[in-house]
């Protein structure tokens, strides 16, 4: 019998990185970009079902694509209750917003202390090469650092976008699946 699992998901990061993109991206399954740059204000909620690979089983991530404003963060935390996964994204052509990640992610994690959440780092807008500040091997030592995933993409040319989100679900099936197994010693 097949499980579906729901799990939700926080994607932070400042404002203007693509977090928004990359996040319709994905819904549409990489047929619609936004092609106009409208600023999110709170929190966009969107769901989309991903299948775990070798199992009938199921996680619907509930993606909540938050402000990056400062000025909307009071309002944006109040949706970041009870998180079960987190997503920050940064622009590689832009280092305050790389840099400013660490705050992010102190923020979600001053949601939900004394938890450990799966997460990734995603690097966004690699099409942008020619103007990159931020180095690969930056995002990686810092994605390994704070016991993320790292990963780069291009909303712009859908490009790489599934694959942190991906690994985000089965991340959260693989949580899923130990806790089965400490229920079931129990028995």
């Amino acid at each position: 019998m097949p499980t579906i699992l729901r799990a939700k998901c926080i994607v932070t990061g400042d404002a203007g990185v693509g977090k928004s993109s990359i996040c319709q991206v994905f819904h549409s399954d990489s047929s619609h970009f936004p092609k106009n740059y409208t600023m999110t204000v709170g929190v966009e909620l969107l769901v989309k079902p991903v299948n775990i690979p070798d199992t009938r089983d199921q996680v619907e991530l509930f993606l909540y694509d938050s402000a990056g404003k400062d000025v909307f963060s009071e309002q944006v935390t109040k949706f970041w209750e009870h998180p079960n996964l987190v997503m920050v994204v940064y622009d590689v052509t832009n280092e305050a917003s790389f840099t400013n990640c660490v705050r992010w992610l102190e923020r979600v994690y001053s949601v939900k202390p004394d938890v450990s959440l799966p997460g990734v780092l995603v690097a966004n807008k690699t099409d942008l090469d020619q103007r990159r500040v931020v180095s690969p091997k930056q995002g990686k030592e810092l994605a390994l650092s704070k016991g993320l995933g790292y990963f780069e993409c291009s909303a712009k040319e859908m490009q790489n976008i599934d694959t942190p989100f991906y690994y985000l679900a089965n991340e959260f099936h693989k949580l899923y699946q130990e806790r089965i197994q400490i229920f079931s010693s129990f028995t």
